[in-house]
């Protein structure tokens, strides 16, 4: 085969085989010789190339590319604050924005808190989005090609890296340094969008020992659900009623539910505290945690006669005359007893927070 006919050496208008030469076509040394645009073209005909249409770009430094480049930073830089946005929210709150609370009926920061992230981040995807479409639409050339696949070997692998620098020096990013600055500026802060969520993984939200505590504490009034204040009087012996914290917020807190209850005669004389708990009570009056120590339920199903609550969820049962400890059922906790007293107007009030975690256990309960 001489020289000319040599896969590789055929002129530019002959199509080349339809599977990439071997390697002793040519030598390492002599594809190291060659230049990009020589080793893209030759890329091209040993894999079987053929172009059915070009579209140019705009010609370098016409209105039409300099347009076009505006539109595209300008979509990179709305992706860019949005992300920043983001970041501004995400890491503000509790900083120099309010902190979050959910809360079911807040209206103010807390309710939008999730919505602006929402907001913040669809932006910038989607503006990111738009200036990568707008880039390619408007400032790459389009051609239409059709290549064989093959298996690749060391000249393959040369000339497709000759080909792959082509393209990046036919983008134009190193002349279009606006848009490459732009881009840089999205990438950026989205960057800082996709890492954000990592300082909830690093962060410690236990603080202020949330599962240890509840609403109560020393001379925080017991209320019903209205509201109202309970004087000792206001119960019939044998009777139970749910009270909850007088604080903001304190009859929806989950853990904070109360069950004060009234004992009758015979039910006080064989009352047996828990060790360490004997003043917890008031008179005939005793107050135990409404939630359930083994899933957390509410437990109110009080039968007086045998001084028992009992946990409509699995059937667990409570003694109110030990301590609230449990008899039956799955529970292996006692309910946590809170110790009340009267204040200077005679209603009940709290002495403290519970002793002990209220719900269910848990594998560091003794911990807090």
């Amino acid at each position: 085969m001489s020289k000319d006919e040599r896969a590789g050496s055929r002129p530019d208008d002959e199509a080349g085989p339809t599977h990439g030469g071997p390697d002793d076509d040519y030598t390492p040394a002599q594809l190291a010789g060659m230049d990009r645009e020589e080793l893209n073209r030759l890329g091209a005909r040993y894999d079987g190339v053929e172009v059915l249409h070009v579209d140019p770009p705009p010609a370098p430094g016409s209105a039409l590319e300099k347009q076009a480049e505006r539109q595209v930073s300008m979509a990179f830089g709305i992706a860019g604050l949005f992300a920043l946005a983001f970041a501004v929210v995400y890491f503000g709150s509790g900083w120099f924005l309010p902190d979050w609370q959910w809360a079911s009926d807040d209206n103010g920061w807390s309710a939008f808190y999730t919505p602006f992230l929402g907001v913040c981040m669809g932006g910038a995807l989607i503006f990111l989005g738009v200036g990568m479409v707008l880039f390619v639409k408007k400032l790459l050339p389009h051609e239409t090609a059709v290549q064989d696949k093959h298996d690749g070997s060391h000249f393959d692998r040369t000339t497709t890296a000759a080909t792959l620098m082509g393209g990046v020096d036919r983008v134009g990013f190193p002349r279009r340094k606006m848009i490459g600055r732009s881009l840089g500026f999205a990438g950026g802060a989205l960057g800082l969008v996709l890492i954000a969520p990592i300082g909830g993984l690093i962060k410690n939200p236990n603080k202020g020992n949330p599962l240890g505590t509840t609403e109560w504490a020393d001379g925080v009034r017991l209320v019903r659900q209205d509201g109202s204040p309970i004087r000792p009087g206001d119960q019939e012996p044998g009777s139970l009623e749910t009270v909850f914290p007088a604080v903001p917020g304190g009859n929806l807190a989950a853990d904070a539910a109360t069950m004060l209850i009234r004992l009758r005669p015979e039910q006080m004389s064989q009352l047996q505290p828990r060790e360490g708990q004997a003043d917890f009570g008031y008179g005939d009056y005793v107050a135990y945690s409404k939630i359930c120590t083994h899933a957390g339920c509410p437990v109110s199903l009080y039968e007086q006669e045998t001084s028992r609550i009992l946990c409509p969820c699995h059937q667990s049962q409570f003694d109110v005359i030990t301590g609230g400890k449990p008899v039956f059922g799955p529970a292996t906790r006692p309910l946590p007893e809170l110790p009340i007293t009267l204040d200077d107007e005679g209603y009940f009030v709290a002495r403290s927070d519970y002793i002990e975690a209220v719900g269910p256990t848990y594998w560091n309960r003794e911990r807090i």
